[in-house]
């Protein structure tokens, strides 16, 4: 069973979000209206997702809140108006798994708790909001290094082939291309998957406009 957290400064809110759980039978572990009154009424407990306002009335901070709901073990699912976009940005910046308007229809909120539970980012249109919103917060910072090695492994070449290529050992590839993994999911741009590492990289221009689901890339 899904285990779930709720933190709305709205009582209706945690109310019916917490109905719409039960009915989908995922387990509400804890509520509250600030985090310090979720971790408060956690207790310690386990719970693998806190669903999390982004604007909540005792005038916390967005990132504070994210990293310390992260600190409980939770994956963080934002639930938000879509129009606050530099707050959407932060919390994403922050590692929260994805974020869903609260004029989503239940069933969605019901699935995107589902995909954050299950270990996965959730891509949607609020992330792509908020990141066409500030260029600057979209791009990767990476090292000429792992641009290198980001620019071989997404061409298709295997990592093993990508460490030859480069004179450096495999180990070291491996190291480059989790660093570069960890440095898009810090954008809000996770890339989990050779697709995605292929998708990034035209993006951010490493590599010219390609067809990711065109099968030329080997996994």
């Amino acid at each position: 069973m899904v285990r779930v957290a709720i933190v709305d400064d709205h009582e209706s809110v945690r109310l019916g979000l917490g109905a719409a759980c039960a009915n989908a039978e995922y387990d509400v572990v804890a509520t509250g209206a600030t985090v310090d009154e979720l971790i408060s009424d956690l207790a310690g407990r386990e719970c693998d997702v806190v669903v999390l306002d982004l604007s909540l009335g005792d005038g916390s901070s967005v990132t504070a809140n994210v990293k310390r709901v992260q600190g409980t073990g939770a994956a963080v699912l934002v639930h938000s108006i879509a129009d606050r976009v530099a707050s959407v940005r932060e919390a994403l910046a922050a590692g929260a798994a994805g974020v869903i308007p609260k004029s989503s229809p239940t069933t969605t909120v019901m699935a995107a708790i589902a995909t954050v539970a299950s270990g996965e980012v959730l891509n949607n249109l609020e992330w792509a909001s908020a990141i066409d919103a500030d260029g600057d917060f979209a791009k990767a910072q990476l090292g000429r290094r792992e641009r290198d090695v980001l620019h071989l492994y997404a061409s298709g070449l295997p990592l093993k082939a990508v460490a030859i290529e480069l004179g450096i050992a495999n180990s070291t590839a491996r190291e480059y291309l989790d660093r570069i993994r960890v440095k898009y999911v810090e954008v809000g741009r996770p890339a989990p998957t050779k697709v995605d590492l292929l998708r990034r990289a035209v993006e951010d221009g490493i590599l010219p406009g390609l067809d990711p689901d065109a099968g030329n890339v080997r996994r």
